[in-house]
């Protein structure tokens, strides 16, 4: 099957991993991918290359920084232009953006075939567009977010969705659930992989008689003050700890008053990656009871269980279940007290460490490798060919 996806991110950034892995996964299977996603600096030319066997398009925008984001109608017109000219028997759609929207609906009513529309992040009313620090630009692009979110919903043939809330929000709007998979975020389990905890601390440099936990990369403004709150209350029960940010775009501000009791890495790749995971005793995932956080799945769960360390997250959206079920981690009420002493358990239970840790890989090898998703995703496909609304 010839099958067209539209990601409204930078290559590289966001959603576009998720249509990415999707992607190479399905290649394997025998279908042609081919993945538009924006280029991150030109504004007059396309860039193709070869990725896993996924044809990735790059897309000329006129916009700059977080504003090059699926939003520009210059964009939106050469990916028109574009896909007319090609052939595919269904497009996948991330997330509804004009970017994405339009040139799928173009396509299909000038050339057929079926549109398939995911739904990673719950962006209006309420939801991420109010939770990042982006101030006054926020409330003034949040109603044209929601308008895009939810407008073109019911257009669609199929949907994917990421997570629970996204799937009950989709019903409300009187979408049919026969027409709906819900399919979280997959795990690198090729990427990220288990290591010796005392062998990366000695290659990177930390001491073995320290307590480690780790968080990684971007956490919205709320879930990093609650981070903070409980670090200094872990802090004032083990002076040892030290906390490892790890990534890009960690909202270290809410830390600061830490001084060095963390310790920032950057950017890092996937071999870097596994190192610094694997140095954690414990990895942290704080979530405030937001909408946002309600209606979306937190992509660095998926590394924290591949690299089989145990989890600290929040009794929030898809995570009660997951944890409850899977035994991955400790969960805990979104207050820095709570966070807190469910870090300092696991921090001193060494037994219970490994014991959450191993069965954090096996589901990370197992319902939620990229594997088992896409093959679910594949019968979708041939479901939603075969069926209308």
């Amino acid at each position: 099957m010839r099958i067209l996806m539209l990601n409204h991110n930078v290559k590289g950034r966001g959603t576009y991993f998720r249509a990415y892995h999707f992607g190479r996964h399905l290649v394997k299977k025998g279908h042609q991918i081919t993945l538009l996603t924006i280029s991150p600096h030109s504004r007059c030319r396309f860039r193709e290359e070869v990725d896993n066997g996924v044809r990735l398009v790059e897309t000329p925008d006129l916009l700059w920084g977080k504003a090059r984001s699926g939003w520009d109608l210059w964009d939106t017109l050469n990916r028109i232009l574009y896909i007319d000219r090609h052939s595919f028997d269904l497009v996948h759609a991330f997330d509804s953006r004009p970017a994405v929207i339009l040139p799928a609906l173009s396509y299909r009513k000038r050339r057929g075939g079926k549109l398939v529309l995911d739904w990673a992040d719950w962006w209006g009313r309420g939801g991420t567009s109010y939770s990042r620090p982006y101030g006054l630009a926020n409330h003034v692009i949040a109603p044209i977010e929601t308008l895009f979110e939810e407008g073109f919903r019911n257009k669609a043939d199929g949907a994917t969705v990421i997570c629970s809330g996204l799937h009950q929000r989709l019903l409300s709007m009187g979408f049919p659930s026969k027409n709906v998979l819900r399919v979280p975020q997959g795990s690198n389990t090729d990427l990220i992989r288990p290591l010796d905890k005392w062998e990366a601390r000695a290659e990177l440099g930390f001491p073995a008689n320290i307590a480690l936990v780790g968080v990684l990369g971007g956490v919205f403004p709320g879930d990093a003050q609650l981070l903070g709150q409980a670090l200094e209350i872990v802090r004032n029960e083990s002076p040892n700890c030290r906390l490892i940010a790890m990534g890009n775009h960690v909202y270290v501000s809410a830390f600061n008053s830490h001084g060095d009791s963390v310790i920032e890495t950057g950017y890092l790749s996937y071999e870097k990656m596994s190192k610094y995971l694997a140095c954690c005793d414990v990895l942290l995932l704080p979530l405030r009871n937001t909408v946002a956080n309600n209606g979306r799945w937190p992509a660095k769960l998926n590394d924290y269980l591949s690299a089989g360390r145990p989890v600290v997250t929040c009794e929030v959206g898809d995570m009660t279940e997951l944890f409850t079920k899977h035994k991955v981690g400790l969960l805990s009420k979104d207050t820095p007290q709570d966070f807190a002493e469910k870090v300092l358990i696991l921090l001193g239970n060494q037994e219970m460490q490994e014991e959450l840790g191993s069965n954090a890989r096996k589901l990370a090898e197992g319902q939620l490798a990229w594997e088992f998703l896409t093959e679910r995703l594949d019968n979708f496909y041939a479901r939603i060919r075969e069926t209308t609304i």
